[in-house]
C-alpha cells in the first residue's frame, strides 16, 4: 500500500472564519462540517481539518502546489486584499516573488498566523 497523507487538523481561534479564509482565496468549494471540524479538501483529497481551540496556536506552514493560472488568480486575490507577501518564509523579502526551480511562489498569513505558501514547481524538481 503507498502512504498519503490523509488529513491533517489546523487549529484556529474561529474554524469557520480560518477554513473560509482558505476556500475563498483558492476558489475552492466551501469547507464541510465533520464532526468539531470544518474541512477544506485539496484536489488531492487531502483535507485541512479546522478545529476551534482557546489555546495558544503555534503557526504551522502548509505549502499548496498550484497551477500557473491558479496561482495568478490566488496571488491576485492575495494583492487585491491588500495582503502582505512574502518570497521567502522568513519573511526577508517583502513584497517579491520567488522563483525556485523555475517557477513561482509566495509566503503569506492566515488570520491564525499559519504561514501558507503557494507554488507552481515542486522544490527541487529544478528548472
Amino acid at each position: 500500500m503507498a502512504i498519503e497523507l490523509n488529513h491533517t487538523i489546523v487549529l484556529a481561534r474561529d474554524k469557520t472564519t480560518s477554513s473560509a479564509f482558505l476556500t475563498e482565496l483558492f476558489g475552492l468549494p466551501p469547507a464541510t462540517p465533520f464532526g468539531p471540524f470544518m474541512a477544506v479538501e485539496a484536489a488531492n483529497a487531502v483535507t485541512l481539518d479546522y478545529m476551534d481551540t482557546t489555546e495558544a496556536i503555534v503557526p504551522q506552514h502548509y505549502a499548496f502546489l498550484v497551477g500557473e493560472d491558479d496561482f495568478d488568480r490566488i496571488f491576485g486575490r492575495i494583492r487585491d486584499r491588500g495582503m502582505p507577501y512574502w518570497a521567502d518564509p522568513g519573511k526577508t523579502r517583502p513584497g517579491e516573488v520567488n522563483r525556485n526551480d523555475g517557477g513561482r511562489g509566495v509566503y503569506f498569513d492566515d488570520p491564525d498566523g499559519h504561514r501558507l505558501e503557494i507554488i507552481t514547481r515542486p522544490y527541487g524538481s529544478g528548472a
